[in-house]
């Protein structure tokens, strides 16, 4: 079993659950996401995480083209992003994997393959999040 959690985001939900302009601009919204997620994969989220932790952005979209920085691997869902974060749960089936959605039926899916669930207010609550 691999050590290192697996934490994947569901980038479009957790971006549109804050009513802070980001549909102006969907790609800026989900590259600071991005940013505000990279301290996670080296510190993780304290009594909540321990580092170090793989840190997966699922986007879709207008946010598609949004690359990866150091600490976050970008997943560009070619489809659905629902589809593509139950593909990246059931591709690593021996590790902890720790989803970030607030979305009803995806957190259905993903917890019947054994993965956690969290809502976006997690990420917001930890202080390395934006």
């Amino acid at each position: 079993m691999d050590e290192t959690p697996l934490l994947i985001v569901d980038g479009a939900n957790v971006v549109g659950s804050r009513p802070n302009g980001w549909w102006r601009d969907r790609a800026g919204a989900a590259a600071r996401l991005r940013d505000s997620l990279a301290p996670v994969a080296t510190i993780g989220l304290p009594a909540r995480l321990t580092a170090p932790v793989e840190v997966v952005l699922v986007v879709e979209g207008a946010a598609r083209d949004v690359p990866g920085t150091e600490g976050v691997r970008v997943v560009s869902a070619a489809g659905s992003g629902d589809d593509t974060v139950v593909e990246l749960v059931e591709g690593a089936p021996r590790r902890r994997r720790l989803v970030v959605t607030a979305d009803r039926e995806l957190r259905g899916r993903v917890t019947a393959l054994g993965a956690e669930v969290y809502g976006p207010r997690w990420l917001r609550e930890n202080p390395t999040s934006n």
